[in-house]
């Protein structure tokens, strides 16, 4: 039995290491301001994460870091074991995930280094898994509202704090990558009235909703995908200049939301599996229920 299981039993009897999760993406690989921190390296049922997570204070509050891509950008979007990620996140007591993340602007008001939290997305990758479940259980979680509506409320009330300019609302289109999208299916997209396009949080979003945690993008503009007929193509140049120019941004976002965040959740987002599990609990294998510990302990023990 991987030495994971062990840990995954320990941690939910003890205090959770932190109440809000970050993940941040290409350009955010660290989050300034956190205190008192230290690494926190966990294997999970699923493998590894991308990387360590920092936990430490923020705000005065538990917070755990998580590099999306890992320190020194070394995953692809595809490559990325996003369900490592999100059962670490869900091992160290996180309730609430904010993602940090880039993306290209589909509408001409949607300007590069604006900020947007959108509150739909559409999912275009085909090269990963997206579930917990399988493997001889089953489970069918509402995804008809994909973010959690509280904690994007914080997240733009946090942009207007940090005199950010932010949109609230709107569908992001996830790619699977790592190429930009063609001028073809550009125009698609924006046919389709996609307001950003990306290629990493619909599937952290699909696994936020298994895991009962809220989660809420903070979607970073860097370009106008290749449709804009004044940015022909999009440059890893330009991106990685308006990255840099955001990252400030933010962080002093972030900072603002968890200084802001509720005690507790009005949402349903805590109950996402109270009735999605359609498995006999009686015909559950063994190796499932230990597998899933952390995520369908307290409906199937």
């Amino acid at each position: 039995m991987p030495k994971s299981k062990p840990k995954a039993s320990k941690r939910s009897n003890n205090p959770p290491l932190a109440e809000i999760g970050i993940i941040g993406g290409s350009g955010l690989y660290s989050m300034p301001g956190l205190e008192r921190t230290r690494e926190w390296r966990v294997k999970t049922p699923f493998g590894d994460p991308s990387d360590a997570l920092v936990l430490g204070t923020l705000e005065g509050k538990r917070v755990a870091f998580l590099s999306r891509h890992a320190r020194g950008h070394r995953f692809t979007p595809s490559e990325i074991n996003y369900r490592a990620n999100l059962y670490a996140m869900k091992l160290a007591g996180v309730t609430r995930l904010i993602s940090v993340s880039a993306v290209g602007s589909l509408r001409e008001d949607l300007r590069p280094l604006e900020f947007l939290i959108p509150d739909q997305f559409y999912d275009r990758t085909k090269l990963r898994v997206s579930t917990f479940f399988g493997d001889g259980i089953v489970a069918h979680v509402g995804f008809d509202k994909p973010t959690c509506a509280q904690l994007s409320n914080v997240l733009g009330n946090a942009c207007d704090a940090a005199g950010v300019k932010a949109h609230r609302g709107g569908t992001y289109v996830c790619i699977e990558g790592p190429q930009f999208s063609t001028l073809a299916e550009a125009h698609v997209h924006r046919q389709l009235r996609f307001e950003i396009i990306g290629m990493t949080n619909v599937t952290e979003a699909k696994l936020a909703r298994e895991a009962e945690l809220c989660y809420a993008t903070v979607a970073m503009i860097t370009d106008y995908d290749c449709w804009h007929p004044e940015h022909a193509s999009v440059t890893l140049e330009e991106i990685i200049a308006n990255l840099n120019r955001n990252a400030e941004n933010a962080c002093n976002v972030i900072r603002n939301a968890v200084r802001a965040m509720p005690a507790e959740r009005e949402c349903k987002c805590g109950k996402a599996l109270a009735h999605a599990i359609v498995t006999d609990p009686k015909l559950v294998p063994a190796a499932a229920r230990r597998r899933l510990a952390a995520i369908i302990g307290k409906y199937i023990s």
